[in-house]
Protein backbone atom coordinates (compact mmCIF):
# COMPACT_ATOMS: atom_id res chain seq x y z
CA UNK A 1 0.00 0.00 0.00
CA UNK A 2 1.16 3.79 -1.06
CA UNK A 3 -0.82 6.12 0.89
CA UNK A 4 0.24 9.46 -0.80
CA UNK A 5 -1.11 12.09 1.82
CA UNK A 6 -3.34 11.10 4.53
CA UNK A 7 -6.06 13.05 5.14
CA UNK A 8 -6.46 15.02 8.60
CA UNK A 9 -9.32 12.84 10.22
CA UNK A 10 -12.03 13.77 11.26
CA UNK A 11 -11.93 16.62 8.64
CA UNK A 12 -15.04 19.31 8.52
CA UNK A 13 -16.12 18.42 5.18
CA UNK A 14 -14.86 14.84 4.10
CA UNK A 15 -15.44 11.61 5.53
CA UNK A 16 -12.56 9.89 7.52
CA UNK A 17 -9.60 7.92 6.44
CA UNK A 18 -10.73 3.89 5.72
CA UNK A 19 -9.10 1.88 7.46
CA UNK A 20 -7.13 -0.88 6.03
CA UNK A 21 -6.09 -4.37 7.10
CA UNK A 22 -4.07 -6.93 5.14
CA UNK A 23 -1.70 -4.74 3.81
CA UNK A 24 2.25 -6.54 3.58
CA UNK A 25 4.33 -3.54 2.87
CA UNK A 26 3.29 -0.01 3.56
CA UNK A 27 5.38 2.92 1.91
CA UNK A 28 4.04 6.03 4.28
CA UNK A 29 4.32 9.51 4.33
CA UNK A 30 6.08 11.65 7.38
CA UNK A 31 5.45 14.75 6.44
CA UNK A 32 4.37 16.05 10.12
CA UNK A 33 5.94 12.79 11.34
CA UNK A 34 7.44 14.34 14.57
CA UNK A 35 4.90 16.83 15.43
CA UNK A 36 1.18 17.17 16.30
CA UNK A 37 -1.39 19.83 15.53
CA UNK A 38 -3.20 22.27 17.21
CA UNK A 39 -6.94 20.47 19.00
CA UNK A 40 -9.82 20.52 16.12
CA UNK A 41 -11.88 23.13 18.54
CA UNK A 42 -8.44 25.42 19.37
CA UNK A 43 -7.53 25.87 15.90
CA UNK A 44 -10.66 27.74 15.07
CA UNK A 45 -10.72 29.67 18.69
CA UNK A 46 -7.14 30.71 17.54
CA UNK A 47 -8.59 31.46 13.97
CA UNK A 48 -11.92 33.67 16.02
CA UNK A 49 -8.72 35.87 17.55
CA UNK A 50 -6.58 36.07 14.64
CA UNK A 51 -10.08 37.55 12.08
CA UNK A 52 -10.80 39.75 15.24
CA UNK A 53 -7.17 40.77 16.17
CA UNK A 54 -7.19 41.87 12.23
CA UNK A 55 -10.29 44.04 12.52
CA UNK A 56 -9.39 45.63 16.14
CA UNK A 57 -5.99 46.64 14.10
CA UNK A 58 -7.62 47.40 10.87
CA UNK A 59 -5.39 45.84 8.99
CA UNK A 60 -5.42 43.00 6.17
CA UNK A 61 -5.23 39.15 6.75
CA UNK A 62 -3.24 36.80 4.24
CA UNK A 63 -4.08 33.27 3.95
CA UNK A 64 -2.26 31.71 1.61
CA UNK A 65 -3.61 28.21 1.05
CA UNK A 66 -3.83 24.81 -1.30
CA UNK A 67 -6.50 24.93 -3.45
CA UNK A 68 -7.51 21.30 -3.29
CA UNK A 69 -9.45 21.27 0.13
CA UNK A 70 -7.68 24.28 2.35
CA UNK A 71 -9.68 26.64 0.76
CA UNK A 72 -12.46 24.68 0.52
CA UNK A 73 -12.26 24.09 4.44
CA UNK A 74 -11.44 27.71 5.26
CA UNK A 75 -14.39 29.32 3.43
CA UNK A 76 -16.60 26.79 5.07
CA UNK A 77 -15.54 27.29 8.33
CA UNK A 78 -15.37 31.44 7.46
CA UNK A 79 -19.27 30.42 6.62
CA UNK A 80 -19.86 28.53 9.73
CA UNK A 81 -18.69 31.74 12.05
CA UNK A 82 -20.40 34.16 10.20
CA UNK A 83 -23.81 32.42 10.10
CA UNK A 84 -23.44 31.53 14.12
CA UNK A 85 -22.21 35.51 14.67
CA UNK A 86 -19.05 34.48 16.06
CA UNK A 87 -17.02 36.79 13.80
CA UNK A 88 -18.07 40.56 12.70
CA UNK A 89 -18.98 40.73 9.27
CA UNK A 90 -15.62 41.51 7.40
CA UNK A 91 -14.79 41.70 3.48
CA UNK A 92 -13.31 38.09 2.38
CA UNK A 93 -11.45 37.78 -0.78
CA UNK A 94 -11.20 34.20 -2.63
CA UNK A 95 -8.29 35.25 -5.12
CA UNK A 96 -7.43 32.21 -6.60
CA UNK A 97 -8.99 30.68 -10.05
CA UNK A 98 -7.81 27.16 -9.68
CA UNK A 99 -9.22 27.25 -5.88
CA UNK A 100 -12.00 28.52 -7.25
CA UNK A 101 -12.96 25.88 -9.52
CA UNK A 102 -11.91 23.05 -7.52
CA UNK A 103 -14.95 24.71 -4.87
CA UNK A 104 -17.10 23.36 -8.25
CA UNK A 105 -16.01 20.03 -8.08
CA UNK A 106 -16.45 20.18 -4.09
CA UNK A 107 -20.04 21.60 -5.16
CA UNK A 108 -20.57 19.04 -8.05
CA UNK A 109 -19.55 15.86 -5.36
CA UNK A 110 -21.52 16.29 -2.55
CA UNK A 111 -22.16 12.52 -1.86
CA UNK A 112 -18.69 12.15 -0.99
CA UNK A 113 -19.05 14.50 2.12
CA UNK A 114 -19.24 13.44 5.48
CA UNK A 115 -23.03 13.45 6.90
CA UNK A 116 -22.99 16.47 8.93
CA UNK A 117 -22.47 18.07 6.21
CA UNK A 118 -24.16 16.07 3.33
CA UNK A 119 -27.44 16.64 5.62
CA UNK A 120 -26.84 20.83 5.93
CA UNK A 121 -26.50 20.56 1.67
CA UNK A 122 -29.53 18.83 2.10
CA UNK A 123 -31.34 21.48 4.08
CA UNK A 124 -30.38 24.12 0.76
CA UNK A 125 -27.46 26.08 3.30
CA UNK A 126 -24.78 26.77 0.61
CA UNK A 127 -21.73 25.88 2.46
CA UNK A 128 -19.39 27.78 0.22
CA UNK A 129 -21.17 30.96 0.14
CA UNK A 130 -21.76 33.72 2.78
CA UNK A 131 -22.36 37.32 3.48
CA UNK A 132 -18.79 39.48 2.76
CA UNK A 133 -17.36 36.69 0.64
CA UNK A 134 -16.16 38.18 -2.71
CA UNK A 135 -15.13 35.83 -6.07
CA UNK A 136 -12.22 36.99 -7.77
CA UNK A 137 -11.76 34.68 -10.69
CA UNK A 138 -10.32 37.34 -13.04
CA UNK A 139 -6.81 39.67 -12.93
CA UNK A 140 -8.84 42.83 -12.84
CA UNK A 141 -10.89 41.38 -10.09
CA UNK A 142 -7.51 40.55 -8.18
CA UNK A 143 -5.91 43.96 -9.12
CA UNK A 144 -9.18 45.51 -7.64
CA UNK A 145 -8.60 44.11 -4.03
CA UNK A 146 -6.56 46.80 -3.40
CA UNK A 147 -9.44 49.35 -3.53
CA UNK A 148 -11.37 47.69 -0.78
CA UNK A 149 -10.68 49.24 2.34
CA UNK A 150 -9.44 47.86 5.49
CA UNK A 151 -10.07 45.39 7.65
CA UNK A 152 -9.56 42.72 4.76
CA UNK A 153 -8.98 38.81 4.51
CA UNK A 154 -7.55 37.55 1.27
CA UNK A 155 -7.20 33.90 0.59
CA UNK A 156 -5.14 33.01 -2.14
CA UNK A 157 -2.77 30.77 -3.69
CA UNK A 158 0.04 29.41 -3.22
CA UNK A 159 0.10 27.59 -0.06
CA UNK A 160 3.48 28.01 0.35
CA UNK A 161 3.85 31.48 -0.67
CA UNK A 162 6.13 29.81 -4.02
CA UNK A 163 4.28 31.91 -6.79
CA UNK A 164 0.45 32.34 -7.78
CA UNK A 165 -1.65 35.43 -6.60
CA UNK A 166 -0.48 35.55 -2.74
CA UNK A 167 3.02 36.47 -3.05
CA UNK A 168 1.30 39.87 -5.33
CA UNK A 169 -0.51 40.91 -1.80
CA UNK A 170 2.54 39.89 0.48
CA UNK A 171 4.69 42.29 -1.49
CA UNK A 172 1.87 45.18 -1.06
CA UNK A 173 0.67 44.35 2.47
CA UNK A 174 4.16 42.76 4.62
CA UNK A 175 6.38 46.22 5.14
CA UNK A 176 2.65 46.92 7.83
CA UNK A 177 2.75 46.18 10.90
CA UNK A 178 -1.05 46.48 11.26
CA UNK A 179 -1.08 43.23 8.64
CA UNK A 180 -0.99 39.34 9.22
CA UNK A 181 0.53 36.51 7.44
CA UNK A 182 -1.56 33.33 8.24
CA UNK A 183 0.11 29.88 7.64
CA UNK A 184 -2.15 27.22 7.57
CA UNK A 185 -0.20 24.52 5.94
CA UNK A 186 3.22 22.83 5.46
CA UNK A 187 5.80 25.05 4.41
CA UNK A 188 8.19 22.89 2.54
CA UNK A 189 12.24 24.11 3.05
CA UNK A 190 13.17 26.39 0.49
CA UNK A 191 9.62 28.26 -0.23
CA UNK A 192 9.07 31.45 0.55
CA UNK A 193 6.50 30.30 2.96
CA UNK A 194 9.23 28.71 4.55
CA UNK A 195 11.07 31.61 5.21
CA UNK A 196 8.55 33.55 6.36
CA UNK A 197 7.86 31.04 8.90
CA UNK A 198 10.99 31.13 9.95
CA UNK A 199 10.89 35.01 10.72
CA UNK A 200 13.08 35.81 7.92
CA UNK A 201 12.82 39.87 7.72
CA UNK A 202 13.49 41.06 4.45
CA UNK A 203 12.35 38.83 1.18
CA UNK A 204 12.62 39.04 -2.40
CA UNK A 205 9.57 38.97 -4.30
CA UNK A 206 9.61 39.82 -8.02
CA UNK A 207 12.94 41.23 -7.71
CA UNK A 208 11.88 43.50 -5.51
CA UNK A 209 12.86 44.18 -1.81
CA UNK A 210 10.05 43.84 0.71
CA UNK A 211 10.22 44.50 4.30
CA UNK A 212 8.20 41.79 6.75
CA UNK A 213 7.09 43.88 9.32
CA UNK A 214 3.26 41.89 9.46
CA UNK A 215 2.81 39.70 12.48
CA UNK A 216 3.34 36.26 11.11
CA UNK A 217 0.79 33.48 13.22
CA UNK A 218 0.98 29.73 12.14
CA UNK A 219 -2.27 27.32 12.48
CA UNK A 220 -1.23 23.89 12.13
CA UNK A 221 -4.79 22.27 12.70
CA UNK A 222 -5.51 22.83 9.20
CA UNK A 223 -3.17 20.74 7.53
CA UNK A 224 -4.54 18.45 5.17
CA UNK A 225 -1.97 15.87 6.51
CA UNK A 226 -1.83 13.65 9.71
CA UNK A 227 -0.42 14.81 12.73
CA UNK A 228 2.38 12.48 14.48
CA UNK A 229 0.05 10.59 16.76
CA UNK A 230 -2.34 10.00 13.79
CA UNK A 231 0.29 8.34 11.31
CA UNK A 232 1.09 5.96 14.28
CA UNK A 233 -2.79 4.88 14.40
CA UNK A 234 -2.74 4.40 11.06
CA UNK A 235 0.63 2.04 10.61
CA UNK A 236 -0.91 0.21 13.73
CA UNK A 237 -3.90 -1.02 12.31
CA UNK A 238 -2.30 -3.15 10.13
CA UNK A 239 0.34 -4.21 12.16
CA UNK A 240 -0.49 -7.82 12.58
CA UNK A 241 -0.05 -8.46 8.85
CA UNK A 242 2.59 -5.82 8.06
CA UNK A 243 6.11 -7.10 6.92
CA UNK A 244 7.89 -3.45 6.33
CA UNK A 245 7.39 0.00 7.14
CA UNK A 246 8.73 2.38 4.63
CA UNK A 247 8.58 5.95 5.68
CA UNK A 248 9.11 8.91 2.87
CA UNK A 249 7.65 12.47 1.86
CA UNK A 250 9.18 13.88 5.14
CA UNK A 251 12.22 15.92 6.31
CA UNK A 252 14.31 13.73 7.69
CA UNK A 253 13.75 14.40 11.17
CA UNK A 254 9.99 13.87 10.72
CA UNK A 255 10.83 10.77 9.17
CA UNK A 256 13.52 9.44 11.69
CA UNK A 257 11.39 10.14 14.89
CA UNK A 258 7.95 8.36 12.97
CA UNK A 259 10.20 5.18 12.20
CA UNK A 260 11.20 5.58 15.86
CA UNK A 261 8.08 5.45 17.26
CA UNK A 262 6.82 2.74 15.23
CA UNK A 263 9.07 0.49 16.36
CA UNK A 264 9.15 1.31 19.73
CA UNK A 265 5.45 1.98 20.60
CA UNK A 266 4.30 -1.07 18.05
CA UNK A 267 7.45 -3.13 17.25
CA UNK A 268 6.90 -2.62 14.07
CA UNK A 269 9.75 -3.31 11.36
CA UNK A 270 10.49 0.01 10.17
CA UNK A 271 13.61 1.64 7.41
CA UNK A 272 13.80 5.45 6.15
CA UNK A 273 15.19 4.91 2.70
CA UNK A 274 18.04 6.74 1.57
CA UNK A 275 18.19 8.81 -1.99
CA UNK A 276 18.35 6.40 -5.05
CA UNK A 277 18.57 2.83 -2.89
CA UNK A 278 16.56 -0.39 -4.33
CA UNK A 279 15.00 -2.52 -2.07
CA UNK A 280 13.60 -5.50 -3.32
CA UNK A 281 10.26 -6.97 -2.00
CA UNK A 282 9.02 -10.43 -2.09
CA UNK A 283 5.43 -11.17 -3.05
Amino acid sequence: MFTGDLGNSPSPLLKDTEKVKGVNYLIMESVYGDRNHNHRNDRVDLLKNTIKDIIRKKGVLMIPAFSIERTQELIFVFNEMIEHKEIPLIPVFLDSPLGINITKVYQKYEKDFNENIESIVRKGDDIFSFAGLTISKTSDDSKAIPLSPSPKIIIAGSGMSNGGRIVYHEARYLPDPKNTLLLVGYQAAGTLGRKLQDGIKTIHIHGEEVKVNAEIVEISGFSAHKDSDHLQEFAAEMKDSLEKVFVVLGEPQSQSFLAQRLVDFYHLPVKVPELHEIIEIEV
